[in-house]
């Protein structure tokens, strides 16, 4: 039954929460300035792809769910970018080396069992100089949420598929050699601050 539930529902279950309409224009900010050949860690089911702006040459999505995949169907038919699936684990890429103009991640690093890895995964096929593009979810700022966070936090790893919510986004890139360039922190309007603490921006691969 658990296994049913992840491969099958929770999929499901994580693209209607991510096609929410208040996050569209989150999406589309994070995607500007995209360019060249990307790579998309935690694809899901294609929400960010109305949002590729016309420089995006292709898109190498990284989805480790079948469904989640079928799931993108439509969208990526209807999309005047090229898009193919990658690797199905973004801690263990095995596309090459500075292979990538730029890499896309959104409400992805809070769910990969080692995010730090991935994020050196992702950072050994950029480009010198390659960019990634952040949306993420993460620790909050306020104490009373943070507290909040951390007693919700295992029953939401098992409901979710894995998704932590205390993970400090701005720490992990730093500790896997990303130089933040651009960094905006805020709650989600309208949504729980406890899993609404997000992080946008870029980093750049030195």
């Amino acid at each position: 039954m658990a296994n049913l539930y992840v491969k099958h529902v929770l999929p499901r279950l994580v693209a209607f929460s991510c096609a929410n309409a208040s996050l569209a224009p989150l999406r589309a900010r994070v995607c500007t300035g995209l360019e060249g050949r990307v790579l998309e860690p935690g694809f899901g089911s294609g929400t960010n792809i109305a949002h590729y702006p016309g420089t995006v040459s292709e898109v190498v999505a990284i989805e480790p769910s079948d469904t989640a995949w079928r799931l993108s169907g439509k969208e990526r038919a209807s999309s005047a970018t090229t898009i193919v699936r990658g690797s199905q684990d973004a801690q263990r890429l095995d596309e090459p080396a500075a292979s990538f103009d730029a890499a896309l991640s959104t409400f992805t690093l809070c769910t990969v069992p080692d995010a730090e890895v991935a994020l050196e995964e992702i950072a050994r096929v950029l480009k010198p100089g390659g960019t990634l593009h952040f949306l993420e979810h993460g620790l909050a700022p306020d104490s009373n949420v943070r507290r909040f966070q951390r007693r919700v936090e295992p029953l939401q790893k098992v409901l979710a598929g894995g998704c932590h919510l205390t993970r400090r986004v701005e720490a992990m890139l730093d500790a896997a050699g990303f130089v933040v360039t651009e960094l905006d922190t805020f709650y989600l309007p309208g949504a729980p601050r406890f899993e609404s603490a997000l992080s946008m921006g870029t980093a750049t691969r030195p």
